[in-house]
């Protein structure tokens, strides 16, 4: 199974940010990639303001675009994230497309970023309302786990993931050049070789339209926490890397990290 994950900068203009991503799509697929991952929020981050009136139902025109890329390139496709609008509330909800264009499953992102860290002061719960619910799901008969960008630093909910079945773990983020320069590798690396799992992390690049620099330096991580195929910090970036079950397995099998778990001693996690 070959994987793609996209680099992409989010400019003001939507429409111009959907075209960006239709073209590095058909980039991957030329490239043989059976799923291909963007970046969190790629058509549509902004201040809070233009988000709210970027938000659509989960039936609206970015799941018609999302399905009609899948189905174009034949091609699996989870389509980063968007804003969604569930009555009152927005999420920020990431969805993944199966090659015939049909929803296998939608993920909303459980941890919102609200920090004070000087370059990346941001308040997500302001704007949008957290997800409550993990989500594995078989995509080309390999099990995959979704998460997005400020989820990386909880390892909990990756460990969740993977007594679920996931083999690999998709992030796409939007990850602050802030935090990124110190944390961004190290936490990939880190949730993929205490989990034994593929991590492909599609970021987006840049100084988005809400102000603050983001990281890029997309990655693919294999089980043993070996770097597969990595973007630069800047630039419009496809990459493309395979995910070998086999070595997976051997990974699992010559060091049985799940099964020297001893959660009977951890005690109540809270």
């Amino acid at each position: 199974m070959k994987i793609a994950a996209v680099q992409l900068h989010c400019s003001p203009d939507s429409a111009d940010n959907l075209d960006r991503a239709a073209t590095a799509i058909a980039s991957a697929a030329q490239q043989g990639a059976d799923l291909v991952v963007l970046p969190e929020l790629f058509s549509s981050l902004g201040r809070a303001s233009a988000m709210r009136d970027a938000a659509q139902p989960l039936d609206g025109t970015f799941r018609r675009w999302a399905g009609d890329q899948a189905r174009v390139n034949h091609c699996a496709l989870v389509a980063g994230s968007f804003v969604e609008r569930n009555g009152e509330d927005l999420f920020n909800t990431s969805i993944a497309i199966d090659a015939d264009g049909s929803l296998l499953g939608t993920y909303r992102k459980i941890h919102l970023f609200d920090v004070d860290v000087a370059g990346a002061e941001t308040h997500e719960s302001a704007t949008f309302a957290s997800g409550s619910s993990p989500l594995v799901l078989t995509i080309a008969g390999v099990r995959v786990g979704l998460t997005i960008c400020y989820d990386l630093r909880f390892p909990e909910l990756y460990r969740a993931e993977t007594l679920d079945g996931a083999d690999i773990i998709l992030v796409p983020a939007a990850f602050t050049a802030t935090t990124g320069r110190d944390h961004w590798e190290v936490l990939l690396r880190a949730r993929a070789i205490e989990n034994q799992a593929m991590l492909v992390a599609a970021a987006q690049w840049g100084t988005s339209p809400d102000g603050i620099e983001r990281h890029g330096h997309s990655l693919i991580v294999d089980g043993w926490g070996r770097i597969l195929a990595e973007a630069p910090t800047q630039g419009d970036t496809v990459l493309v890397a395979e995910f070998d079950a086999s070595i997976q397995h051997d990974i699992r099998t010559r060091l049985p990290v799940s099964d020297h778990r001893r959660p009977d001693t951890y005690g109540p996690l809270r």
